[in-house]
């Protein structure tokens, strides 16, 4: 029963570092897709009126070079209004590199397909107001789902080569450029490094752009960190109670151990080594388990969520074997610990009184 135990609290264990790796993994890529992890900007005009800087700037090879730098996107945005019959919304049209094969088609966020009644393959009347009036009739190719779909906050995705004709911009303008980075860099010791070298742009960090999302991310960790406390006392006192049981039902032959010689430490040793075995074999199979469950879950999306208050649709898993490693072994040296108190037992038991003859 004890290993048992043992083997249900590595499962929840392993399983919470995989759903928060997963999580963390999952947003920053959600974030990065919508802002990159690092943005650069010229700063705002007082009219409002979209503000261009250069594609490539004479920074651009500094940048590049930073450790943790892996590429930098150049954006064109602008913001509009869409109309479906009596149904208008506001947007932010955003246009992206790569998509020169697909002219005035757009991809739309999940709630503005919502908002709009519209699906692929339906127009999308759009309306731009600078010094006139400007419209545009795009085609829907795909609905998607952003990380962020805040009513205020819409974000359509088009050809880059369309936003930047619609702001009467060459090929050599855009709105903005995106960093994004390498797994494990530090975004917000990049924003500053990056800030130092384009001193004449606005430079921000996904961070700063969504506070809320990455706050919410800090919160998730502690409420890991809690589990992993929690998993590891429950296991532990668990073993306790199992190799108290275990001391108890062996009186006697502790009693003829230490007439054999046995001081009581090296008894103490023998049975939270028992214990410890015990221990070992129950974190294999929770381990097991834990990571066949990361398998199927990263592969059918079989748990979903609602992505409204969870940010994704599915939990998340990410199997990060340097993450698991130590969490096993935070628990395993916690549960060690633990054993000892049960192993000062073995000091009271007297040889003369717990030894009999037939």
């Amino acid at each position: 029963m004890a290993a048992t135990a043992i083997a249900v609290s590595f499962f929840v264990i392993i399983v919470a570092v995989a759903v928060s790796s997963g999580f963390r993994s999952a947003i920053r890529e959600g974030v990065a897709a919508m802002t990159g992890d690092i943005s650069i900007a010229p700063f705002p005009s007082a009219d409002n009126e979209p503000v261009s800087m250069p594609a490539v700037l004479p920074e651009t090879e500094a940048i590049l070079s930073l450790p943790g730098v892996k590429c930098i996107t150049p954006v064109a945005v602008r913001a509009g209004i869409v109309k479906n019959g009596e149904t208008v919304h506001g947007v932010l049209v955003k246009g992206v590199p790569g998509r020169q094969d697909s002219t005035l088609r757009v991809s739309i966020p999940h709630r503005l397909s919502e908002i709009m009644r519209l699906g692929e393959g339906d127009d999308l009347t759009a309306y731009f107001i600078g010094e006139k009036l400007r419209a545009r009739k795009f085609k829907i190719a795909r609905v998607h789902r952003d990380l962020v779909e805040l009513d205020d906050n819409l974000l359509v995705y088009a050809s880059l080569e369309d936003i930047q004709r619609l702001n009467g911009w060459d090929s050599t303008r855009v709105s903005s450029l995106e960093v994004r980075l390498a797994e494990g860099a530090d975004p917000e010791r990049l924003a500053l490094a990056i800030g130092t070298l384009a001193e004449d742009y606005y430079v921000t960090s996904s961070r700063q752009s969504y506070p809320q999302v990455f706050d919410w991310l800090t919160l998730l960790d502690y409420n890991v960190l809690i589990i992993l406390i929690l998993m590891t006392v429950v296991a532990g006192f668990n073993m306790v109670s199992g190799l108290l049981i275990m001391l108890l039902r062996n009186i006697s032959t502790i009693g003829t151990l230490k007439t054999l010689g046995m001081d009581n430490g090296s008894v103490g040793r023998l049975f939270v080594r028992i214990g410890a075995e015990a221990v070992l074999k129950g974190m294999l199979v929770g381990n097991a388990a834990a990571l066949l469950f990361c398998l199927i879950q990263g592969t059918t999306h079989l748990i979903p969520l609602d992505p409204v208050n969870y940010f994704v649709s599915w939990v998340p898993v990410r199997v990060n074997l340097l993450w698991i490693l130590l969490a096993d072994a935070a628990a395993f040296a916690g549960i060690l610990l633990l054993l000892w108190l049960p192993s000062r037992v073995v000091a009271r038991i007297d040889p003369a009184q717990t030894v009999k003859a037939d």
